[in-house]
Order: structure tokens, then sequence, then C-alpha cells
């Protein structure tokens, strides 16, 4: 029998308390190996702290962490060699060129000659700099310097990739291109723990943990974290006349299927219905059934499942947080 092989990174009850309400908090939480983990939040929510504890850069108060098997503050040189780290801030040398500042980062490593020209070579096209290759770090864009950070944080060819808002302040077509160098790593086996503000990138992420005051408030797939603010998932039904509103929610409400069912949020749209089921596409039509069945029956425009955006699951999330909080606290 195979057994599954350990977590990349494995949290249990860490906390980290800086005081006055910053730090981290309770974090329990994996990262399967192969995959990509957003974690996502305000800023000051935790996010870089969370990383930097999973890096061994700073060691927890209270509960237990393991990244690549080991514990992160007594990494051996081998241990750091199979991770790579893009920080938020452009951190290696203005006054050298694209390739210097390669170079260099390659030697801390032990990489030289043919090796590191190769590895060079590949990861600048990867990544498109092979023109820039001689320009000063300085004379960069900032998209393009966050590129050669992610050269540099590449070089070594880690298993284990730790980007903290790299997509900050970039252009919605480099960010894309970030996101499909992130997923091409991924396909190769990578791990990788991506930090954003920016909510819509969810959708690219295998796993996302969502941050609030230090701690992590959910964390699954992006499809289940949608099912868990809202309850389920959606289907918008819209209907002919509004007179069978009440009816056909009363109607809805008896089958067992449905968890709830409510008039859309939308003042200009008196007609429709939003029914929370577990799978919207799977019973929409029985749904639609239930309604033409009916005697008289209750004629339907149109019905299809609502994809709300992560946005909107992002304050739903916050909103259920702020409210548990404050009845804690009354």
């Amino acid at each position: 029998m195979t057994s599954t092989p350990p977590a990349v990174i494995h949290s249990e009850g860490v906390a980290l308390d800086f005081g006055n309400g910053a730090g981290i908090f309770d974090q329990t939480y994996s990262v399967p190996a192969g995959t990509i983990l957003g974690m996502i939040g305000p800023s000051g929510c935790g996010k870089t702290t969370t990383c930097r504890v999973a890096l061994g850069l700073l060691a927890p108060q209270r509960g237990r962490i393991t990244t690549l098997g080991r514990t992160p503050t007594q990494f051996t040189t081998g241990d750091r060699e199979r991770i790579g780290y893009i920080p938020q801030q452009f951190v290696l040398y203005p006054r050298l060129s694209v390739a210097e500042n390669i170079q260099f980062v390659a030697s801390l490593y032990g990489m030289a000659g043919n090796r590191m020209r190769q590895r060079m070579a590949e990861l600048l096209d990867f990544v498109d700099l092979r023109e820039a290759r001689d320009r000063l770090g300085q004379k960069l864009s900032g998209g393009m310097q966050r590129r050669l950070m992610l050269v540099g944080a590449l070089m070594h060819d880690p298993s284990l990739l730790f980007a903290d808002e790299p997509t900050a302040g970039i252009d919605p077509l480099l960010r894309a291109r970030f996101w499909d160098y992130f997923r091409q790593l991924r396909d190769q086996g990578r791990t990788l723990v991506i930090t954003t503000q920016v909510v819509s990138e969810a959708v690219y992420c295998d796993y996302v943990a969502v941050m609030r005051k230090g701690r992590i408030l959910a964390i699954d797939t992006p499809a289940n974290l949608r099912r868990l603010a809202l309850g389920g998932e959606i289907i918008d039904v819209t209907l002919a006349d509004a007179e069978d509103l009440p009816r056909a929610m009363a109607t809805l409400r008896r089958w067992d299927i449905v968890r709830s069912v409510r008039p859309s949020s939308n003042p200009e749209a008196e007609t429709d219905l939003h029914v929370i089921v577990d799978d919207a596409r799977e019973w929409l039509p029985e749904v639609l059934a239930r309604l033409a069945n009916q005697r008289p029956r209750i004629p339907v425009v149109s019905a299809a499942a609502l994809e709300v955006s992560y946005d909107e699951v992002f304050i739903k999330l916050m909103r259920q947080d702020e409210q548990r909080e404050g009845e804690r606290r009354g």
C-alpha cells in the first residue's frame, strides 16, 4: 500500500503575536505538493508574516510548522537551496545589469560556467527579458524588475517558491503573464505560495487561504470557497410574472434539496429568484421541472447558474467573520 506523501508545508496552531493585534494567530493549514496556494487578504492581515514563518525567517511563539518536512528555523543550506523567494520590494542591485544580477544570485548557489549560462538563457526567455539582459536594474520598469526577481528566485531550480504580492501595482496584461508563469511552474511539479490583495486572482489557484487580522478564515479550492460564502451555488431564475414570486418561493422551499430561496437583491429584477443548492448545474433542470409542474404552471423566462465574483465571495467571508467577532465581544 502506497503512503500519501507529506504536505510540503504543514502548520498546526501557529501563532506569532507582535502586540496590539498585529501578528498571526492559530494558523492551521497544509500545502500539498505540486499545487498553488494563494493567500488573499487586505494589507496588514499577516500574509507576509505567514510566509516568513514558513521560510524560517521568523520563529513562531506557539504551534508547530514544517516546510519540506523540516522545522524552518533549523534549515540547513541544502534545505534552503530547495526554496525560492520573491519579496515584495525589488532587492537586487540597481547598478548591475540584468545579466550581472542573475550571475550574482547564481554565484550564491555555487552555479558557474555553462550550467549558469544555460539556465540564465532559459529563464530570460521564459520571462521575456533576453533583449534587456544588458540593461541596468534601475532602468527597468516595475514589471521588468519583478520578472528579474522571478528569474533570480528560479535560477537554482527550487521545488518550492514563495512570491509575496508579485502582481501588486502591475497592469492586467502583465499580471496574466505572471500567472501563466506560475501555472507552468506548478505543471512542472513545483509548489507555490503566492500572496495577493487582488481577490480575482483566486481563480488561478488550486487552493486559497482567506486571511483577516492574522487568522486564516477559510482555506479550500476556489469553488468550495464560493459555496462556503454563499451557502451553496446559486440558480438565478427569472419568472414571467412578479405575482408568481411568492408561490414559486413556497414551492421550492418545500423541496429538501434547496438550501434557501430569496428574491434577487437587484431592485430592478423584480421577477428574479435566487435558489441556493449544492450544485447549480446539476439541479437547474429539476428546479425548472418543479415550477412547470405546479397547477397552475409557474412560467419561467430564463434560468442559469449564477457566477458570483470572487470579490463578492471575499467580502461575504470578511463580513461573516466581522459578525462572529461582534457576537464574541457582545
